[in-house]
Protein backbone atom coordinates (compact mmCIF):
# COMPACT_ATOMS: atom_id res chain seq x y z
CA UNK A 1 0.00 0.00 0.00
CA UNK A 2 2.60 2.70 -1.13
CA UNK A 3 1.24 6.38 -0.70
CA UNK A 4 -1.62 5.43 1.98
CA UNK A 5 -0.88 6.81 5.68
CA UNK A 6 -2.75 4.58 8.13
CA UNK A 7 -5.04 7.19 10.45
CA UNK A 8 -6.54 4.72 12.77
CA UNK A 9 -9.56 6.11 14.07
CA UNK A 10 -11.21 4.43 17.67
CA UNK A 11 -14.92 3.62 17.86
CA UNK A 12 -16.01 6.88 20.03
CA UNK A 13 -15.16 10.03 18.71
CA UNK A 14 -14.10 11.61 21.66
CA UNK A 15 -11.65 8.85 22.68
CA UNK A 16 -12.60 6.51 25.87
CA UNK A 17 -9.37 7.21 27.49
CA UNK A 18 -10.55 10.98 27.16
CA UNK A 19 -14.00 9.98 28.50
CA UNK A 20 -12.43 8.26 31.79
CA UNK A 21 -11.18 10.92 33.36
CA UNK A 22 -15.00 12.64 33.59
CA UNK A 23 -16.05 9.83 35.49
CA UNK A 24 -15.36 6.87 37.81
CA UNK A 25 -15.38 3.74 35.84
CA UNK A 26 -16.20 2.50 32.69
CA UNK A 27 -19.47 1.49 33.60
CA UNK A 28 -20.20 4.76 34.94
CA UNK A 29 -19.36 6.00 31.89
CA UNK A 30 -22.05 3.30 29.88
CA UNK A 31 -24.49 4.05 32.44
CA UNK A 32 -24.33 7.96 32.39
CA UNK A 33 -24.20 7.80 28.26
CA UNK A 34 -27.35 5.71 28.18
CA UNK A 35 -29.54 7.51 30.18
CA UNK A 36 -28.57 11.16 28.56
CA UNK A 37 -28.93 9.39 25.34
CA UNK A 38 -31.75 8.39 26.14
CA UNK A 39 -33.40 11.85 27.22
CA UNK A 40 -31.97 13.51 24.12
CA UNK A 41 -34.08 10.95 21.76
CA UNK A 42 -37.18 11.42 24.20
CA UNK A 43 -36.42 15.30 24.02
CA UNK A 44 -36.55 15.16 20.01
CA UNK A 45 -39.65 13.26 19.45
CA UNK A 46 -41.73 15.39 22.47
CA UNK A 47 -40.10 18.57 20.16
CA UNK A 48 -42.84 17.01 17.68
CA UNK A 49 -45.57 17.14 20.11
CA UNK A 50 -44.50 20.49 21.43
CA UNK A 51 -44.58 18.90 24.96
CA UNK A 52 -40.91 19.59 26.09
CA UNK A 53 -40.01 17.79 29.46
CA UNK A 54 -36.20 16.74 28.91
CA UNK A 55 -33.34 19.37 27.76
CA UNK A 56 -32.11 19.15 24.89
CA UNK A 57 -28.64 18.85 23.32
CA UNK A 58 -25.96 21.07 25.18
CA UNK A 59 -24.06 20.93 22.41
CA UNK A 60 -23.81 21.66 18.74
CA UNK A 61 -25.73 18.49 17.01
CA UNK A 62 -24.37 17.70 13.44
CA UNK A 63 -27.60 16.82 11.32
CA UNK A 64 -26.94 12.90 11.21
CA UNK A 65 -25.44 12.71 14.63
CA UNK A 66 -27.02 10.11 16.96
CA UNK A 67 -27.97 10.68 20.55
CA UNK A 68 -25.00 8.73 21.95
CA UNK A 69 -22.49 10.24 20.32
CA UNK A 70 -24.01 13.90 21.04
CA UNK A 71 -24.14 12.49 25.30
CA UNK A 72 -20.58 11.01 25.08
CA UNK A 73 -19.60 14.29 23.50
CA UNK A 74 -21.36 16.67 26.19
CA UNK A 75 -19.51 14.26 28.65
CA UNK A 76 -16.62 14.88 27.04
CA UNK A 77 -16.49 18.80 27.30
CA UNK A 78 -18.00 18.76 30.88
CA UNK A 79 -21.37 20.00 29.89
CA UNK A 80 -23.03 16.81 32.40
CA UNK A 81 -21.62 15.80 35.91
CA UNK A 82 -21.41 12.84 36.91
CA UNK A 83 -21.65 11.92 40.53
CA UNK A 84 -22.05 9.03 42.35
CA UNK A 85 -25.01 8.16 44.56
CA UNK A 86 -25.08 7.95 48.21
CA UNK A 87 -26.68 4.39 49.85
CA UNK A 88 -28.26 4.90 53.03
Amino acid sequence: MAGIVAQPQGITSPPIDDLLEHVDSKYALVIVAARRARQINSYNLQLEQNMIQFVGPVVDVEPDEKPLGIALREINDGMISVEAEQKA
